[in-house]
């Protein structure tokens, strides 16, 4: 929190909605910053946070039913603004004396809500009389309202689709403002925090920087740091960070698995030996993994997991010939951060790897420096620009932590990852060559389990498919494939066949990504 205090606090009480982290990042968008909690914890993080205003996620569970989880009652009687979203309006109109029902016609989807009379949540964006398209998740429904609330808007199966107590400056919603099938549902959010909580838009990544320089000086003293970069956007702004705080102080040590895409292993090594002059340990350990991997066959957590022992193995190891580092320095992110304290059932306590597949050793006994766990994906992006890291590398596609591994179902050998490189390469290069980018929000190749007959010129051939996909997403919790037009596809698929030596067929996935799932295996 050190990095966080003098700023205007909104804190967000999570019930477990899917899309909680889409309120957190809405808020911070608008230049305010929030935290998410867990409704057990949310007193504790109230206390601590002092926040001006707070808002109740949306979430499975059914008000009505039997130990469903409550909001704590402080929260309700501070006085401070509430803006309450489906399960939150359901709970907190309940705990106020109202009525929430289950057995009523559920909403799933897009809706239209009907506007019944003005509202500061709505100033600038929706008029009385107006109808708004919304998305709605919902199957109980508030039948009766607490004193002191009237309806600001309706739908066809919510009745009270918004609903205030502005004298106590509690707002309610039936449907979800954070997602964007919402029109305007970013701007309903900054009503609520800028001009019913009255806070300041103060956040930004200029002054996140020079805070926590402030906070890493302080923390490390004079000590040493180590930082294992996994080639990774996350890392790297979080080496780049710390050193511009510590200078000489940190090392970082990159273990080279040769598992990653063509051409990245010497970007990092000439990013952070000769653009920033940072000590940096290189490691090739692409033998090791590459024999370990054989012998894991075709079961992928078996690949998983030997990939994270391995580079737990050789980072100790590397640490110990430093000597002296009591510091160990991560990119964790703050959804790794929620994740970790998620009250459906997560681990209290979860330490990232650099390749998500396992946490480092207590035996290390080092102290964590995180200096980006207060921030989304996105923020860091904005952080590694505010801090001169070329947009090439910034703006990159996110990477599995285990890399080409997870892009290789099946049997893992140099061959197949060479093969699968080389394709990767093209498919990346006719992207950046369509103007598309940055449009997309990852984009890759992977060498599937099979063989098949084909033809090329006067041959039979007996070779590799190749699939590619490409998704669009805004946050990564959800994505859906890009509807590349079939003269790209076309293009793209006749250099992967005449380049590659190995791939004769190529096809492509067009399967959407629901939240929770991982990218291929």
């Amino acid at each position: 929190m050190a990095a966080t205090t003098a700023h205007d606090k909104i804190l967000i009480i999570d019930f477990g909605s899917q899309v909680t982290q889409l309120i957190a990042r809405r808020i911070r968008e608008s230049g305010v910053y929030c935290e998410i909690h867990p409704f057990q914890s949310a007193q504790a993080a109230f206390d601590k946070l002092q926040p001006k205003g707070v808002i109740f996620s949306g979430g499975p569970g059914s008000v009505p039913a039997e130990g469903s989880p409550r909001a704590p009652q402080v929260v309700i009687e501070s006085g401070l603004p509430i803006l309450g979203i489906c399960y939150g309006q359901q709970v907190l109109c309940h705990q106020l004396g109202g009525t929430v029902e289950g057995g009523h016609a559920a909403e799933f989807g897009r809706a239209d809500v009907q506007v019944l009379a003005d509202s500061p949540l709505f100033e600038g964006i929706w008029q009385k009389g107006g109808a708004y398209p919304v998305w709605m998740s919902h199957g109980d429904r508030v039948t009766q309202l607490p004193d002191g609330f009237e309806v600001k808007a309706t739908s066809e199966n919510a009745p009270f689709a918004v609903a205030a107590d502005e004298k106590r400056r509690f707002y309610t919603t039936m449907f979800h403002p954070e997602v964007v099938h919402t029109r305007d549902g970013a701007k309903l959010l900054s009503n609520f925090v800028h001009n019913i909580c009255g806070c300041k838009s103060d956040w930004t990544m200029a002054a996140y920087r020079q805070e926590m320089i402030a906070k890493i000086c302080d923390q490390v003293g004079a000590g040493k740091v180590i930082c294992g970069l996994s080639g990774g956007v996350d890392s790297a702004v979080a080496a780049v960070l710390i050193h511009e705080a510590i200078g000489d102080q940190l090392t970082c040590v990159f273990v080279d698995h040769g598992l990653m895409r063509l051409g990245e292993a010497e970007e990092v090594v000439r990013l952070f030996r000769d653009h920033y002059n940072i000590p940096l340990v290189h490691v090739n350990a692409e033998d090791m993994f590459l024999a370990e991997l054989e012998r894991c066959g075709s079961d992928p957590e078996a690949k998983r997991k030997a990939i994270g022992r391995l580079f737990i193995e050789v980072f100790e190891a590397e640490a110990k010939k430093i000597g002296g580092a009591e510091f160990l320095a991560q990119g964790t992110l703050y959804p790794d951060v929620i994740e970790s304290v998620s009250f459906t059932g997560g681990p209290s306590v979860t330490i990232k790897s650099h390749h998500n597949v396992g946490g480092l050793p207590e035996r290390m006994k080092m102290k964590l420096v995180e200096p980006l766990r207060e921030l989304f994906k996105d923020e860091v992006r904005v952080l590694g620009r505010e801090l001169g890291l070329p947009e090439a590398f910034v703006g990159r596609h996110p990477f599995p932590g285990p890399g080409l591994a997870i892009r290789c179902p099946g049997e893992i050998s140099k061959e197949k990852l060479d093969i699968l490189r080389k394709a990767d390469a093209i498919y990346l290069d006719e992207i950046r060559k369509a103007g598309l980018y940055d449009k997309i929000w990852q984009a890759f190749a992977v060498l599937l389990p099979v063989r098949t007959v084909g033809v090329m010129g006067d041959y039979r051939t007996y070779d590799h498919v190749c699939a590619l996909r490409a998704v669009t997403s805004i946050d990564g919790m959800t994505a859906d494939f890009y509807p590349f037009d079939m003269n790209f596809l076309g293009r793209a698929a006749t250099r992967i066949i005449n380049e590659v030596k190995g791939i004769n067929r190529v096809v492509y996935d067009v399967t959407s990504k629901p939240p929770g799932t991982i990218e291929w295996e």
